[in-house]
Formats: C-alpha cells, sequence, structure tokens
C-alpha cells in the first residue's frame, strides 16, 4: 500500500440510502478500500435534503458503520455528490488576451479563464456549483484538449457551466457540517458516476451514462473525449415503488419487495400465468398480483425515463448514430431484470450495466462492486484527481522557476475573489515563493521610501 497517499473519502447522500466510503490509491494505481458504511436516508427526497435533523442522523449512522469497518480511520473532509432536479447546465464560451506572447501559456492563465467564468450571469438563487473546460483554442487553432505549452496571442475555450439552487446546496453544507465533517468539494452525481464506471475507451467512442438513483435518474454525455452534457431527470426507483404501490393496492415495504424480486422492465417477457401472493392486513383476505402487471407498471416508468434520455440526447445533437459507445446503465436502480433490453428499445443505442470495479484493487468488499455505490467511488476519484492535480501543478511551477542557493520552493496559497451573480466565489490559486519574495521585496523598498521621505 502506498503510505504517501492520502486516504479520500466520498460521501453519497442519496433519497434511499448514504454511503460513506474511505479510499486511498496503491501503487498501481488502484484504489483499495479502507473503510464502507451505509445507512438508510430519511430526509431526502428527489436527491435534495428536505429535513437536515433527519439527514444528519443517517449521515452520523453512516460514519458510524465506516468506523466500525476500520476503527483506525480519522474522517475529518468529505466529497460529496449533487444531484436533484434544481440542477441545471450552460454551454459559454471565454477567451483571454495574453501579455506576454512570446511565452509559452501556463497554468495560472488557464486558472484565469476558468475563474472570469464564474462572472457568468445566472439566474437570481441559483450558484455556480463548477466550471468544466470542453475544448481550448489558441488563435486560429481550435480543439485543443491541454492548451499548457502552446504560445499565442489569444487563448479560449469552451464550457460546461454547472448551477444549482443555493438553498439546497447551503442544506447539503449544513448537513454535512453538523455531522462533524467538511465538505471538501460538492461533486455532480452523474460525473462522480461516470468517474466510476468509464474507462478511456468510453471516452473516446462517445457513451451516455444513466444513473438511476432513488430519487432522481442523472445523465452525463461524453462524446470526442468531451463532456457535452449533464442532466437530473427528477424520476428514480422510488417513484417505480410508488407507482407500484398505488397500481396494487399494496404497502411500500411489499412494493419494493415486489419489484426487487419479481420486477422486469419489459412486460413481455413477463409470464402471464405467475402470480405473487401478498398477505392480507389484520385478517383480510391474501392477495394475487399478475407478475405481467407488475412488469407493466415499471416499463411504463421506465420508458418514461429513457424517453427523457432520448430526448437530452437530441437536445444536444448526439442521436443514434454518434454515440458508439452506447449507454451504460448504472445506479442501484440499473438492476431491474430485462433493463438493459428495454434501453436499447427506447434509444435506439447500445447498452449494458456500468460496474464501479473498474478502478477498485482486488479483494475489496463484493458489496461495492454493485452499480449503487458508482457515484461514492466516482466521488474518491474526483478527490485523487484534484490531489493529483496539484502535485503536477506545483512540480510543473518547481521545474520553471530557478531558486538559488539551497533556497527550496514552497508554494503560497494566494486567494482570489471573484464576484458572480450567486455571490463572491474564493478560488485557490498557486502564488511561487518567488513572487511572494518578489513582493515582499517591494514593500520594504516602498517602506523604506515613506523614510526617506519622512526625512525630507
Amino acid at each position: 500500500m502506498n503510505q504517501e497517499n492520502p486516504i479520500i473519502v466520498g460521501l453519497d447522500i442519496g433519497t434511499t440510502k448514504i454511503a460513506a466510503i474511505a479510499g486511498r490509491k496503491n501503487e498501481y494505481g488502484k484504489l483499495e478500500i479502507l473503510g464502507f458504511g451505509r445507512a438508510n436516508s430519511n430526509g431526502v427526497q428527489h436527491g435534495m435534503v428536505l429535513n437536515i435533523d433527519q439527514t444528519i442522523k443517517a449521515i452520523e449512522m453512516a460514519l458510524k458503520n465506516c468506523y466500525d469497518s476500520n476503527p483506525n480511520l480519522e474522517i475529518g473532509e468529505v466529497y460529496v455528490g449533487i444531484a436533484g432536479h434544481h440542477i441545471k447546465s450552460l454551454q459559454t464560451r471565454g477567451d483571454i488576451v495574453r501579455q506576454s506572447i512570446e511565452e509559452e501559456i501556463r497554468q495560472e492563465e488557464i486558472d484565469r479563464l476558468i475563474a472570469d467564468q464564474y462572472r457568468t450571469y445566472i439566474p437570481a438563487g441559483d450558484q455556480i456549483i463548477d466550471v468544466i473546460p470542453q475544448e481550448f483554442t489558441v488563435d486560429n487553432f481550435q480543439n485543443i484538449p491541454n492548451p499548457i505549452g502552446y504560445s499565442g496571442v489569444k487563448v479560449g475555450a469552451n464550457f460546461h457551466i454547472i448551477t444549482g439552487d443555493k438553498n439546497a446546496i447551503r442544506n447539503i453544507n449544513r448537513s454535512v457540517e453538523k455531522a462533524g465533517l467538511r465538505t471538501k468539494d460538492l461533486v455532480l452525481q452523474p460525473l462522480a458516476s461516470a468517474a466510476a464506471v468509464m474507462c478511456d475507451q468510453d471516452l473516446e467512442a462517445g457513451v451516455a451514462i444513466v444513473d438511476i438513483g432513488g430519487g432522481t435518474t442523472d445523465l452525463a454525455v461524453f462524446y470526442e473525449g468531451i463532456l457535452k452534457h449533464t442532466a437530473v431527470i427528477p424520476f428514480g426507483g422510488e417513484n417505480i415503488t410508488n407507482d407500484i404501490k398505488t397500481g396494487l393496492g399494496v404497502l411500500k415495504t411489499q412494493a419494493e419487495q415486489m419489484k426487487i424480486q419479481f420486477g422486469s422492465a419489459l412486460s413481455d417477457e413477463a409470464k402471464s400465468n405467475a402470480f405473487i401472493t401478498i398477505p392480507g392486513l389484520r385478517g383480510m383476505p391474501a392477495k394475487e398480483i399478475s407478475v405481467k402487471n407488475l412488469a407493466g407498471i415499471i416499463q411504463a416508468r421506465m420508458s418514461e425515463i429513457m424517453d427523457f434520455v432520448t430526448y437530452h440526447l437530441k437536445q444536444v445533437g448526439l442521436d443514434t448514430r454518434l454515440l458508439n459507445g452506447g449507454v451504460i446503465l448504472t445506479g442501484g436502480g440499473s438492476q431491474l431484470k430485462h433493463l438493459i433490453q428495454l434501453t436499447e428499445y427506447v434509444t435506439g443505442l447500445n447498452a449494458r450495466i456500468g460496474y464501479p470495479n473498474e478502478h477498485l484493487a482486488g479483494g475489496h468488499i463484493d458489496e461495492l462492486a454493485k452499480p449503487m455505490y458508482s457515484t461514492c467511488i466516482g466521488l474518491i476519484l474526483k478527490g485523487y484527481n484534484d490531489y493529483e492535480n496539484k502535485n503536477k501543478q506545483f512540480e510543473e511551477q518547481f521545474k520553471r522557476i530557478e531558486v538559488p542557493g539551497s533556497l527550496q520552493q514552497q508554494p503560497v496559497d494566494e486567494t482570489l475573489d471573484v464576484e458572480n451573480a450567486g455571490g463572491s466565489v474564493k478560488i485557490k490559486q498557486r502564488k511561487s515563493l518567488k513572487t511572494f519574495m518578489d513582493g515582499f521585496k517591494n514593500g520594504l523598498i516602498d517602506l523604506f521610501k515613506e523614510e526617506e521621505d519622512a526625512k525630507l
């Protein structure tokens, strides 16, 4: 095990469950799971925290179970998934004219370009969650994945901006803080799930990741290696359970059990002569329920969800011919029987189930290879991506700045305040020791100037 790598914790606050998973990358770049805890979720509906007290209790229970699995763990900060039908996305364009055109493009200029996007106008009451560069341009050169090292007069990019409701974001942060944790970052759930179930070939071929959760179905579409679209569809497994409950006149727990044990997403595949016997309530006669009727209810709701997926794909011009990787189904709802066939029928694309074991080291708990943990494992991967990017930037700065004598370079964080329509956003920028010392030196010169002036 690589002891140098930090332990990163993902916290998935879902409608049906809250999961906390702690992991660390080994020397082969695979995730070793060091702790795992889950709890039934109360207080969350359609991916949004409605009852903070109940959510705090559920987070604390998931944490307790995580500590029980590994008493040596210390959890302070977590990467948290966010979803809900308040999530929106928009496309923007940004450009900057460079001051020193002879020099190569540096990371600081890309950071400035991204920081500028936080000033994008968004409706009052919303807040920018993430700004994701898609492809860059340098002067007349287009579709550049990474412009660092290029030189030119103007650098620009297309951006995918994800926004959410301020109150919904505040409720998540408050629940996490009151459970004794810090939110390191909020990550859009479909992006976390995509990180867990996708490989490089999927990214190149073009795929739609469909994460069917309890309260929402999350969609992320990738084409030519770029995130093209994200959406949150406000239907999930809970809606199917409620449909069964209402349509067949049973209790919610019975509806959930029937969905898992006997449910099918295609009524044609269900046996017409098969029946489920439900015990009667308080002495009432037992109920006989047709498996075919059950499948019909599930198919109706699942078809509606897949119609939404098709609608979003058409919105961004990526219909059946362009996504060679097809649809990857993940999340707890993806385990319904015959869902692959229904997805292929409705969308016209090939479909498969995405399991998060792509990035897991051997010897993990089998439970964690289930699609319902894709988001949580993806959150850990997102944390590692941030950590590795910071290290890379530090190394690049170290190489670039020559330090005289034995003076070691230490990076200093400089925080920029960027105003946007949703308030002030703090963006950390790396400031090298050289620039820090230059500023300090100029400050001393100014101080002596003032003293000389006073003498005169």
